[in-house]
């Protein structure tokens, strides 16, 4: 009697298994999607049971040379597909119907709120409209005095390592950096990273975001109530260093909206000056603070979510970024010289000249260097995006309550579209190059309505950075090689290695 009441139910749930799958299975094979063979009940699940965070890049590569460049993908309750086709990135990019993050970033939710990177629709809308304006030519020309200070500070402490022998990750040494640049930018205030690295707000920033990018390879970690069960003081953990952020940037943003109130009732809004007499620069912090959505200004909790959301995505992102170039040009001499000559002849020989957004443009093949580094290496390597109701894409209909993973880190190196894709060429971003480039095949920003809203603040960032670390010093091809691994943002298992030694000129 138990078995066949067993067998009954086994029965029953495999049939509902199938009706439910069977609209979504029949729409990806008439729009042409082919992907790995599905099972009952867990999909594509047992594909990824021998894989890890280090191996994921090759089994999307095997998948895409298997299967081509848009493939269905059921993983347990989540369907969908993950494509590496520009016509299709471009559709998706472009839609308004597919700007919805899927159901993965809901692991930042604790920490972001809803803020631009997690918002959707009119909140998402208005959210994108009211920060524009931080990141204004004018304002960012004054944050580019934060990116050169801040450097300048890298490098003297980078001298007690260069001794052409030590082999240097990059990684964590940029993180500080970052830090330091997107504290002052994003709240106007010094955190101090690379000089108090122990400072309480650095070690929460720093436990959350690799707490967060565990959480994501790990699926036990995935949802709270099993973390909870099975992983109770990490949970502690984490929320203990949200808490901490949270209280931090509260304090800040109470204290400069009464001052900002203050300045205006004594009809001195445009005298604020900071703590040594200077008038102080804007920052995201007070464009948020004088931002009205409908005539209403934003509360306290809208202010923190996307000072919150400005600093987890401005420290990591352009950390990856800076260590992976740093990498390229120790390991590629010929284009480290070039770049080495052009800021000599830009901005001179003294080391202690600071720069500007017009010395930053002049920097051309610098620009062609990171653009590269970012194609071999983008800091998001994937984007997921989440669709409510059947849609039209390149052509395709695509099912409603549909997940997808656009793969920037294969679509950038697509041989059919980037020829030698694992050669590092400059060269193919220059300007005589540049109509040959898809930009939907090159994504490291996104593109479309839901692009990167930092992304000149990013390059400008990046190219302050790099050039004054060659103004100092020469890369070495020191320690391991990098071994990509996916995560929030792409790191190396192996460290993203250099050895440094000081320039004589």
């Amino acid at each position: 009697m138990y078995l066949e009441l067993i067998a009954l139910l086994l029965t029953a749930v495999l049939v509902w298994d199938h009706l439910r799958n069977r609209r979504h299975n029949q729409m990806f094979a008439a729009a042409g999607f082919k992907g790995p063979k599905r099972y009952p009940l867990v999909g594509n699940a047992p594909m990824i049971i021998n894989e890890s965070p280090r191996t994921v890049f090759d089994l999307q590569a095997r998948l895409i040379r298997d299967h081509g460049k848009n493939i269905h993908i059921q993983m347990l309750g989540e369907r969908g597909f993950m494509t590496a086709c520009p016509k299709m990135i471009e559709a998706i990019m472009s839609s308004q119907q597919t700007i919805q993050k899927n159901n993965l970033y809901g692991l930042l939710v604790n920490w972001l709120g809803d803020g631009l990177l997690l918002s959707t629709g009119k909140k998402w809308f208005h959210r994108r409209k009211t920060i524009t304006p931080a990141f204004h030519f004018k304002i960012l020309e004054d944050f580019v005095e934060v990116f050169d200070q801040q450097s300048a500070i890298m490098a003297e402490k980078l001298y007690s390592r260069a001794d052409g022998k030590t082999v240097i990750n990059m990684f964590p040494v940029a993180c500080l950096c970052a830090l330091d640049i997107i504290a002052e930018t994003a709240m106007g205030v010094k955190v101090n990273a690379q000089l108090q690295p122990d400072f309480p707000y650095v070690q929460s920033v720093t436990t959350a975001s690799g707490m967060v990018a565990e959480r994501l390879m790990n699926p036990l970690q995935r949802m709270d109530a099993t973390m909870k069960i099975l992983y109770p003081k990490l949970f502690a953990k984490l929320n203990n260093a949200v808490k901490s952020m949270h209280d931090f940037t509260n304090k800040v943003i109470t204290e400069r909206r009464d001052l900002l109130q203050k300045s205006i009732s004594e009809g001195k809004e445009e005298e604020l000056v900071n703590d040594v007499g200077q008038k102080r620069r804007m920052a995201l912090l007070d464009v948020l603070l004088k931002s009205t959505i409908n005539g209403e200004p934003l509360t306290n909790e809208d202010i923190r979510e996307e000072v919150d959301t400005f600093m987890f995505e401005g420290h990591d992102t352009t950390t990856s970024s800076i260590a992976f170039t740093c990498y390229l040009l120790a390991r590629h001499p010929e284009a480290q010289a070039r770049v080495f000559q052009e800021i000599r002849d830009v901005i001179g020989d003294d080391k202690s000249r600071p720069v500007d957004m017009k010395i930053l443009g002049e920097l051309k093949y610098l620009e062609m260097v990171i653009k590269e580094s970012l194609r071999l290496f983008p800091s998001v390597p994937m984007i997921g995006r989440h669709i409510n109701q059947d849609t039209m894409l390149d052509g395709k209909l695509i099912p409603g309550n549909s997940d997808i993973l656009i793969l920037i880190y294969h679509a950038q190196r697509d041989p059919d579209l980037f020829p030698e894709p694992l050669k590092f060429k400059p060269e193919r971003f220059s300007f005589e190059n540049k109509g040959e480039i898809n930009p939907f095949a090159y994504t490291p920003f996104s593109a479309g309505a839901r692009n990167c809203i930092g992304q000149k603040f990013a390059m400008l960032e990046i190219k302050s950075t790099i050039s004054k670390l060659l103004r100092h010093f020469e890369f070495l091809p020191l320690g391991e090689e990098v071994q990509p691994v996916l995560n929030l943002i792409l790191r190396s298992t192996t460290g993203i290695n250099v050895g440094i030694k000081p320039r004589v000129y």
